[in-house]
């Protein structure tokens, strides 16, 4: 088995509506003098999805709705905001002084929607909603690049999300194409022979939690990253495949 390797795609400039992503993605796989091969994977960044797609939002656009204004008195936050993180959820979850979080449109549970002031524009009064649909924007992505390169290729868009029992953010898949969220070892053996019968690797969110090691969290300006290695094959998938099913969440 080949090794993994992760390597940032240098001259990534900061992404606005409107930017040919796939062309800036290419341009920095020519830097770093890589050139593409079957089974490579691409893990993007959601901001640079989200800007170049123009989920850009003033708040200074947003009236608060008077659903909003409520939660926003419980949470502590701003109404303008939480106006968009309702907007954007299926579901309220938690609501407490300082922390709101919801079931996303997609699917997912994340605190405030994925909305986020960093890294988007410099005024406090703009925030960057998720893409409005990350499997897409991965798909989009993927067939640009393959088109360019005739290869076989798996993307994922990540992005960094808290964990209810433990501290601390890491990346996770938000989106995905041509990469498996799940694979299924059970029936496999362990090293004494032992079978499997429950584990199933959740794929996608480790290689985007491995990504996000590399584009940091801060002013790295790393947001795409070429893999090598991926120890398992390419295959159609989603995000959906990741969704915990609400019979089978033991938490809610």
């Amino acid at each position: 088995m080949p090794p993994l390797t992760l390597t940032p795609l240098p001259g990534m400039p900061f992404v606005r509506q409107g930017d040919d992503l796939a062309a800036l993605i290419l341009r920095g796989l020519r830097l770093a003098h890589i050139g593409l091969e079957d089974g490579d994977v691409l893990v993007v960044a959601q901001k640079v999805v989200s800007r170049a797609e123009g989920r850009l939002v003033d708040l200074r656009t947003v009236v608060p709705s008077p659903e909003a204004e409520a939660l926003a008195a419980t949470v502590e936050k701003d109404p303008r905001l939480v106006t968009l993180i309702l907007q954007e959820s299926r579901a309220v979850l938690r609501a407490v002084p300082g922390v709101l979080i919801v079931e996303h449109k997609r699917g997912f549970v994340c605190a405030n929607a994925g909305i986020d002031h960093s890294n988007v524009c410099g005024d406090d009064e703009c925030v960057l909603l998720l893409p409005e649909d990350p499997d897409r924007s991965a798909a989009q992505l993927r067939r640009r690049l393959e088109e360019a390169s005739g290869k076989r290729l798996g993307m994922i868009v990540n992005d960094s999300h808290g964990r209810a029992w433990r501290l601390g953010t890491m990346g996770v898949a938000i989106g995905l194409s041509g990469v498996p969220a799940l694979v299924d070892l059970r029936g496999r053996h362990d090293l004494v022979g032992r079978e499997l019968l429950a584990t199933q690797v959740g794929a996608a969110d480790e290689l985007a939690a491995a990504a996000s090691l590399v584009m940091g969290q801060a002013d790295e300006g790393i947001p795409v990253v070429h893999v090598r290695g991926f120890p398992y094959p390419l295959r159609e998938a989603a995000l959906h495949e990741l969704i915990r099913p609400r019979e089978k969440d033991l938490f809610r």
